[in-house]
């Protein structure tokens, strides 16, 4: 019956130090759900070995995305790791409208300045380690990063962590099939909450008329 109902999407929000695990928990809702989809960031780096332009990533050279700031065209945009990544705002608004929601693997900066412009819209989920023994771990056993690299990240991971009270939700991700559940959990309750139901007013007053 729910499925009948008109519904207005979300903003899902994922964010967490390098190694927590986001990426791939990204992956697996994207897998398993029909219903959402991955914002497609845009940034001024190199792709990566593998990395699509327009699937992966939007890359741009630094003067474009200037003047994309200078326009108004990111719901959000940040410097990380001295280059920038910023969030397309066309696609999203209209995937919200049409009740379709939207994954974000952002920062607390990106985050931040989100919450700013579509606080409704917003569900903010930070992925935290057990440990930072294990984070260090992940980061090196991925083996996509140098040492230099590996030690800035985890150089950075404390200031990071320390927004954890600035999200909705909190995931410890020790055992991965239990991250995984948390989220999917977090993800079906916010769908069903009233505020996002744009239909329910106009069933409850068929359901209700003489």
């Amino acid at each position: 019956m729910s499925n009948e109902i008109n519904k207005r999407g979300l903003l899902l929000v994922l964010s967490s130090p390098s190694g927590a695990g986001k990426s791939t928990l990204s992956r697996l809702l994207l897998e398993k759900d029909d219903n959402i989809s991955l914002s497609v960031s845009t940034t001024t780096r190199s792709p990566r070995l593998g990395e699509v332009d327009g699937e992966d990533y939007h890359f741009v050279e630094v003067e474009e995305f200037e003047q994309m700031v200078g326009s108004e065209g990111f719901l959000e945009h940040a410097k990380v790791f001295d280059h920038y990544y910023g969030t397309p705002a066309a696609p999203v608004e209209a995937a919200l409208k049409d009740g379709k929601d939207v994954l974000f693997d952002i920062d607390w900066q990106g985050t931040q300045q989100l919450n700013q412009k579509i606080p409704e819209d917003l569900v903010r989920v930070f992925i935290l380690p057990p440990s930072k023994a294990e984070l260090e771990i992940r980061l090196k056993t991925r083996a996509q990063d140098s040492d230099d690299v590996v030690a800035k990240r985890m150089a950075k991971a404390n200031s990071e962590i320390s927004h954890w009270a600035e999200y909705d939700y909190v995931i410890i991700n020790d055992d991965l099939d239990a991250a995984e559940a948390e989220l999917f959990t977090v993800l079906k309750a916010e769908r069903m909450k009233r505020s996002r139901q744009s239909g329910l007013a106009s069933f409850v007053g068929d359901l209700t008329s003489d």
